[in-house]
């Protein structure tokens, strides 16, 4: 699986203003719970999946994930996955309700 950094709120509105189908994983690096969900994700992932999914670090990058949060009107919590095409989220699951197979519409 390979994991594009979301690290710029102009990378944000780029993706969020396309036609484009994508995955943002909010992942905080200090919460274990975090790190499971995270590990789960990339075991269950399928390389026949090519949607881009994008790994957000909160810690570094709070104001994207505010950004995120205003954007899709889905409160913020963490962690949190989204699938998101043309401005609309199609998938979202936070904590131990985020499942790789549920974001491969």
């Amino acid at each position: 699986m390979i994991w594009l950094e979301l690290n710029a709120l102009e990378q944000w509105n780029a993706l969020w203003n396309s036609n484009e189908k994508f995955i943002v994983f909010k992942h905080s690096t200090r919460c274990s719970i975090s790190i499971a969900a995270v590990g789960r994700f990339e075991r269950q992932w399928s390389e026949q999946n090519t949607t881009p999914v994008y790994l957000l670090d909160l810690l570094n990058h709070r104001e994207i994930s505010n950004a995120i949060a205003t954007d899709s009107g889905i409160f913020h919590e963490s962690p949190q996955c989204f699938l998101i095409e043309k401005k609309q989220v199609l998938a979202q699951a936070t904590h131990s309700g985020i499942f790789a197979e549920e974001f491969t519409i």
